[in-house]
């Protein structure tokens, strides 16, 4: 009982960060303020389409993660960012509601790592304290898929042909196909290795 206490105290902490920082990052621009200077979400935006070009749809995913992961939330990220996501595709002439989309499929696969959902599920399986070694085996999963919705969104804004989507969707698919390869043939090893150890 007292671990479900930890979990739910946990668990109502995390909207009096989210909610605030939301309302930050939204209001920040020259409507709500009198210095005249642009929100945080489009200056940001002018930011990373200077430096990512075209390729921003392949980093997409990963901002939807990161902000699923912080806020513990697809809703709250795709709040936080989605402004900023329609603003860099805007900026680098890509369809913006494309940009936004890969961001909600993003903050989708974020949320094996959010940090409310490892608490709830930490608690509900008895494995309070040990929320690190969740992460850690979910990270990966949220890593191909960033990976792959990235690849595949970058296909659906550039084409399909010779260009970078591609390369990372058939690299995502080697790489998840090698590591399901080599889960099986260790665990095929496992039960030789375990009748070995046991006495007759």
């Amino acid at each position: 009982m007292e671990g479900r206490r930890q979990a739910v105290a946990r668990y109502r902490g995390g909207p009096r960060f989210a909610v605030p920082m939301v309302r930050v990052l939204i209001r920040s621009g020259a409507d709500f303020n009198y210095s005249g200077l642009a929100s945080m979400p489009v200056t940001l935006a002018e930011g990373v389409a200077s430096v990512a070009g075209s390729a921003w749809p392949l980093f997409s995913p990963a901002i939807g993660a990161l902000g699923a992961f912080v806020a513990g939330s697809n809703t709250v990220s795709n709040l936080t960012f989605a402004q900023f996501q329609w603003t860099t595709g805007a900026t680098i002439g890509v369809p913006p509601e494309l940009v936004v989309a890969t961001q909600a499929v993003g903050g989708a696969g974020g949320n094996p790592i959010a940090i409310h959902n490892i608490v709830a599920a930490s608690a509900t399986v008895g494995l309070l304290g040990r929320e690190g070694d969740l992460i850690r085996k979910t990270f990966l999963v949220t890593a191909y898929y960033c990976l792959a919705a990235g690849s595949l969104g970058y296909i659906r804004i550039h084409g399909f042909g010779a260009n970078i989507g591609v390369v990372m969707l058939i690299v995502t698919v080697l790489i998840v196909a090698a590591t399901i390869w080599w889960m099986k043939r260790h665990d095929a090893r496992r039960p030789a290795a375990v009748a070995e150890s046991s006495p007759e």
